[in-house]
């Protein structure tokens, strides 16, 4: 099994990269759709990706292709596996369907948001039934990566651990204050991307607050 990539960022295709690895060699490799809007602009950069290998059948099964899928952290990557577990939910429909990050997505399933997940591509109304009633007991971990900054950011790009508790704390102030959990995520990475961090967790309720009001502090 080829877990993953490491080499120079060649080119961003519609739904995939193309890596240059050492040796020579250049390999397409799929991606999410959040992703490739987080790639795009950054050719000629190193890159890293986790990788997932799979057979893909076309043509009703008479031509099978070898494929590989990247992520750009471990988190993503098995988040996906557990995406794909899903009815109807097979590996291309889920990079498509994944135009928003793991945390955001795996806290719609949670809060049983059936219209967030309606509003990814490939996804209707049954479908984001049927993931909601599969993966609602199984994504909780997922939530938490995103919302302490492990979720879609290069791994070396991680907060210390002081901001990962600030967040877990905030997390739990705010759900108590009955604001949305997928929201909460989405407000909480934000505040952690900005360049000063915050001091203590009240900063950075704070601080989300802001970003909640437009004022972005």
């Amino acid at each position: 099994m080829i877990a993953k990539i490491a080499g120079q960022l060649d080119s961003v295709q519609d739904g995939a990269v193309m890596v240059r690895a050492d040796g020579g060699l250049t390999y397409e490799v799929l991606i999410p759709a959040y992703a490739v809007a987080r790639l795009s602009g950054g050719e000629g950069a190193p890159i890293e990706l986790h990788t997932l290998y799979f057979i893909e059948s076309q043509a009703q099964g008479v031509i099978m292709s070898p494929r590989l899928a990247g992520f750009l952290t471990r988190e993503d990557r098995q988040f996906f596996e557990l995406f794909t577990t899903c009815k109807g939910i097979g590996n291309r429909r889920a990079l498509r369907a994944m135009t928003l990050e793991t945390g955001q997505i795996a806290a719609a399933i949670a809060d049983r948001d059936a219209a967030l997940l309606q509003s990814l591509p490939e996804v209707g109304k049954r479908t984001a039934e049927t993931i909601i009633v599969t993966l609602r007991d199984k994504v909780e971990g997922f939530i938490s990566a995103a919302a302490y900054g492990g979720t879609g950011t290069p791994e070396g790009d991680q907060p210390a651990g002081s901001s990962g508790a600030m967040a877990r704390e905030a997390l739990e102030v705010l759900l108590s204050l009955g604001e949305s959990r997928s929201q909460c995520v989405v407000w909480i990475d934000e505040a952690l991307r900005q360049e000063e961090q915050p001091a203590d967790t009240q900063a950075l309720i704070a601080r989300v607050y802001g970003i909640k009001a437009g004022t972005g502090a």
